[in-house]
């Protein structure tokens, strides 16, 4: 006879691979469905658990899991711009524009939610989590023009663009995702420049910027 196959054995998981687990199911819902739209039971039945185990790795709830789903996506937008310094500043920033825009274009409609705010679910706390994405996304893009120390008309550009890339980002999704995502980095990368260029005129530091990437090219 034919020993019948072995059954595969369970293999119970570990704390933090189980939460990591609740947190990805968390993640897919809300990059399709608010998080004011999404229970602790979708997370459960997402997860392939009971909502007494959610609560117990959560028992914050739903506002917990939320803050703790928010982090894990703040972390994987901050490594977005962490790119190698190595070769010209502007082909670089375009590879990091790519992460990016990758990443909102994997959580579609819960991007709002998830980044951006406007969720029942936001607090003081979530939004000191969505700026620190913004804080470090700027101080990433000053280490790749070469500036250790930013002024504050330098410092303010690179924060506004910034904040334009995120509701150009918004309106791409609502627009269908047209244009082409690569269009869409290419002018993001053109307005870039553009902000740099107006404010060079009032700056001496970003003048020297402007003339440094001017350089590279």
């Amino acid at each position: 006879m034919t020993p019948s196959a072995a059954t595969p054995a369970y293999r119970r998981l570990s704390v933090e691979e189980r939460r990591s687990q609740l947190l990805d199911a968390a993640l897919s819902l809300f990059a399709h469905r608010a998080p004011e739209d999404v229970s602790l039971d979708d997370v459960a039945e997402a997860a392939g658990v009971s909502r007494p185990l959610v609560y117990r790795y959560f028992p914050g709830g739903k506002q917990q899991l939320y803050e703790a789903a928010l982090r894990s996506a703040a972390e994987e937008l901050q490594h977005c711009f962490d790119e190698p310094r190595e070769g010209p500043a502007l082909p670089r920033l375009a590879r990091a524009l790519d992460r990016y825009l990758a990443f909102v274009d994997g959580h579609g409609t819960g991007f709002s939610a998830l980044l951006q705010g406007g969720s029942v679910v936001e607090t003081s706390r979530t939004t000191a989590i969505v700026d620190g994405v913004r804080r470090a996304a700027a101080e990433h893009i000053f280490r790749h023009l070469g500036v250790s120390t930013a002024g504050p008309r330098l410092r303010m550009t690179v924060r506004m663009w910034i904040t334009s890339v995120e509701a150009a980002s918004l309106m791409w999704l609502d627009e269908g995702k047209q244009p082409p995502v690569q269009e869409l980095r290419d002018w993001l990368v053109e307005q870039f420049v553009a902000a740099l260029t107006v404010t060079a005129g009032r700056d001496p530091q970003t003048a020297a910027v402007v003339g440094g990437l001017a350089g590279e090219g």
